[in-house]
Formats: structure tokens, sequence, C-alpha cells
């Protein structure tokens, strides 16, 4: 039976067929991802689930983390972006997305490397706002690895800092200004559990947000405060044309059971749920959004 408005064919609802054959330095920036990636501009509604809440996004600029700063602004949120500095383009465009919903913005540029600035951030969202709800730890960086005996240590640093320090540094600093109804979620992913070899050490630092999300859940539940992650499988984020694997990014995602690579708009109904009062028994659970691929 065909799919109809009201039911949209899930194979064909986003981008269909492969990308160009692309690349870019990291970071990726929108403005060179072709295809643009859909971020939820023209379709996500929000229904006030968030309504007066605030929330701090690491890597909000763009991809999965602009998708869902514009879901939170809909549904109520003031929204705070971290980014690095070379990212102002695509974290302006986001903030003025926020600002459309009716909702503030606070930009802030930085490394999630450095720890002080990791501390701040959440100081400066607290300052500006008087309380933050939500903790979105989504910044992260990955980069094609041919071979663990090619593995420079400067660059696993990189990984790991990005991905796990940042975490934990960020984490930390919020905890204490958490409420309870507050809720942290991590963006872990699919390579935590099917981790490809090429990835291999963004894989290592995603099953270990697996066990960060998991075992903070333990420790904040009598507090009040719900810990979960999102694993997304293949989402086509200008993270992926960055990734040095030009060769993968013509059919990236094809692999999947539905057909085609994800985009980051499909994630954010994950986050907003998450955040909500309609996941107040959900703690420690990791949910997937990856296109039918199992954990």
């Amino acid at each position: 039976m065909a799919a109809d408005a009201t039911t949209p064919d899930p194979r064909t609802k986003y981008h269909v067929g492969g990308f160009p054959r692309q690349e870019q330095d990291q970071p990726g920036l929108l403005s060179k991802t072709d295809p643009a990636p859909d971020h939820g501009e023209d379709t996500y509604t929000g229904s006030g689930k968030l309504t007066g809440r605030v929330a701090l996004i690491t890597g909000g600029d763009s991809g999965i983390g602009r998708a869902v700063a514009i879901a939170f602004a809909r549904e109520g949120a003031d929204v705070v972006i971290s980014y690095l500095p070379e990212e102002q383009d695509d974290a302006e465009d986001t903030a003025e997305w926020v600002e459309k919903a009716g909702r503030r913005a606070l930009l802030l540029p930085g490394d999630a490397r450095d720890e002080q600035y990791c501390t701040e951030m959440v100081e400066l969202t607290v300052a500006e706002f008087g309380r933050l709800d939500v903790l979105v730890l989504n910044a992260a960086y990955q980069e094609n690895r041919e071979g663990l005996e090619n593995l420079p240590t400067a660059e696993f640093d990189r990984v790991f800092k990005t991905n796990l320090y940042a975490v934990m540094w960020t984490a930390r600093a919020a905890i204490p200004h958490l409420k309870p109804g507050s809720s942290i979620i991590t963006t872990s992913s699919i390579q935590a559990f099917d981790p490809s070899p090429e990835l291999i050490d963004y894989a290592m630092t995603k099953a270990a947000q697996v066990a960060f999300t998991k075992a903070l859940a333990q420790q904040l539940g009598d507090k009040g405060v719900r810990v979960n992650a999102v694993a997304p499988g293949p989402i086509w984020t200008p993270l992926i044309p960055a990734t040095s694997w030009p060769d993968k990014v013509e059919s990236f995602g094809a692999d999947t059971p539905i057909g085609r690579a994800g985009q980051p708009a499909e994630l954010a109904g994950a986050y907003v749920y998450l955040a909500s009062d309609d996941a107040s028994y959900v703690s420690g659970a990791v949910l997937p959004v990856t296109g039918g691929k199992g954990l």
C-alpha cells in the first residue's frame, strides 16, 4: 500500500540516493555541505513541551545540535549554543532560528578541549538565564583512520578530549545547578555498538559515553535528574564530508534498512522527548535513531 501525506514513506521522506563526492577540512561547515542538511527549519512544529526552560547544547551550530536547538526553541526553551570559533557563521544562523521562535539565544564560542571553557560555558549560562535545565552533550570529533598503527597520538588525544573529557568537564560543572526535573542528554552513536574499523578511536569514545550515561543516571536519580543518550546512525551533517573519506560519501547511509542517510531533523524529536516531562520515568536509556540498524 502506498504512503500518503498522512503517512509519509520513511524511505523517501528526506534525501534519497547518493551524495556528491566532497571533502572538507575540520570542522565541517554548512555552507560547504552539498546537499544542505535538513534541520527542521521549515518543518518542526513545537507544542510547548519545554516552555520556560534553559538548554545548553554543545556543538549546537550545525548538524544534530542545530536541529535540537531549533526544536527546543519551538518547544519554548531558551538556548545556549557552544561551538568552535571557526563555526561562527553557522552558529549565528542557528541563533536566528532560535530567536524567530521567540526565544533567547546565547552564543559561546570556544574549544571544548579546554577545561576552563567547559566550566565557564555553564557558569555563563546560569549568569545569563539564572538556571540550567537541559544539558545536551553533543560536540564530537571524528576522522578516518587507515589502521591503528597510523593513528597519531595527537589525533587520538583530540578525539578523547573532545568526546570524553569535555563531556565530563561540562557535566561536572552543570550538576550543582541542575534541579529535580532537569536532564542531561549525551549524543552517543551506533558506533558504540557496531564500530567501524576506520573510526576506531571515535567508536571507543562513543562506547565510553554509553557507560558514562548509565553510571551518571544511577548517581543522579535520587536528585531527580535524568540522564539519557541518543545513538544516531548515519546522519548527514558537515562532519561527514569533513571525515576524510570522500570515497564513502557517495553511498553514505545506503546500507541501512531504510535505505538512506538520516537528516538532523529526524533526531530532534528524540531529544525533545528525553528532555520533556513525557520521559519522566526514563533514565539511563540509549535511544537509537539509526534507520533500522540494530544496536
